[in-house]
């Protein structure tokens, strides 16, 4: 079977020269990412750095290796004014910012607690444009952003992008080391009998997120008239690629523990990329009282509850927190 390849597909979709430059070193740094993580133990590369991320999180070897390969990457490209990165505390300004110029915002390797017990990891990507000067260029809000995407290294690597009006996956062909379009136009699937959330934090969720829940495990015999499975990876883009492929709904709210926060996952370089990957493919991403795309970020890394994935299930989350 024949099957394009990425850096045809983006000669086509993408009339913008620096942003399609741009978008071709993201996929061959998540490649390169991908070569990382397979040489992980081999290399040595597992267990902690020693080091904390700007939320006080522990840092292991590959998530400074990734940052250090996804930004090197991003600098190659003369239209990108800055980076805001997870590992890295302020935002890395690349020249004097114009109009027209490229912010990246990303996580180089999201799960990577799951690195030691060999399980999938990826990284997460936003592009905006910067429009005003007057304001902090790297702080836009979602419906700003021209392009998103993610990577997952598990037994394929991927490439999933979004441009805004569509969401199309390529598979690395390990035979050429080129990403090749597989999954065109992928869709949530309006309704599902999935869901994903870390029950072990059951005792600090609000009302809404308990309730919702308990209706999902009472299956047939319950409200909602239906078995309902739970799945839980600790890894957001393997999480949500399974609902990109198959449909369900992820939930990591605000609770009573990270409330003052704002949540658990950053709204820039998680969130946000991950809701217009959501939108373009038929589906939701909500903090519970708003789309995440309308949100107007204070800080480069701020957090922010998310609850997004297949429409009715998103619907009826966000339809209980406003009946609260």
């Amino acid at each position: 079977m024949s099957h394009q390849t990425l850096h045809g597909y983006l000669e086509r979709e993408v009339g913008d020269a620096g942003l399609r430059d741009l978008i071709d070193r993201i996929a061959s740094a998540c490649w390169s990412i991908s070569s990382l993580v397979g040489q992980s133990a081999i290399e040595g590369n597992l267990g902690h750095a020693g080091t904390t991320n700007p939320q006080g999180e522990q840092q292991k070897p590959l998530d400074l290796l990734a940052d250090d390969v996804f930004a090197r990457a991003c600098e190659g490209n003369p239209c990108v004014a800055a980076l805001i990165s997870e590992e890295v505390e302020d935002v890395t300004h690349l020249k004097t910012p114009e109009v027209g110029d490229l912010v990246v915002a990303y996580d180089p390797l999201d799960g990577s607690s799951n690195l030691d017990v060999d399980l999938s990891v990826g990284s997460i990507f936003a592009i905006s444009r910067i429009e005003d000067l007057s304001a902090d260029c790297a702080l836009q809000e979602g419906r700003h952003l021209i392009c998103s995407g993610y990577a997952l290294y598990g037994p394929s690597t991927m490439f999933v992008l979004t441009l805004g009006n569509h969401v199309d996956g390529f598979s690395l062909a390990p035979e050429t080391d080129t990403f090749m379009l597989t999954y065109p136009k992928m869709a949530v699937p309006r309704e599902t009998q999935e869901f994903a959330i870390n029950v072990s934090r059951l005792r600090h969720w609000d009302t809404v997120i308990q309730n919702y829940v308990a209706e999902c495990i009472e299956g047939p015999r319950g409200p909602r008239g239906k078995p309902f499975n739970m799945r839980w990876t600790a890894s957001m883009v393997a999480e949500v690629h399974r609902i990109l492929v198959r449909g369900g709904v992820f939930l990591y709210p605000v609770d009573d523990e990270n409330r003052v926060q704002g949540g658990k996952l950053r709204l820039l370089y998680e969130a946000n990329p991950i809701a217009m990957i959501m939108e373009a493919a038929g589906g939701l991403a909500t903090d519970g009282q708003r789309p995440l795309l309308d949100k107007v970020p204070c800080h480069h890394h701020e957090r922010t509850s998310v609850v997004l994935g297949s429409r009715d299930e998103v619907e009826r989350v966000a339809q209980a927190y406003l009946q609260t």
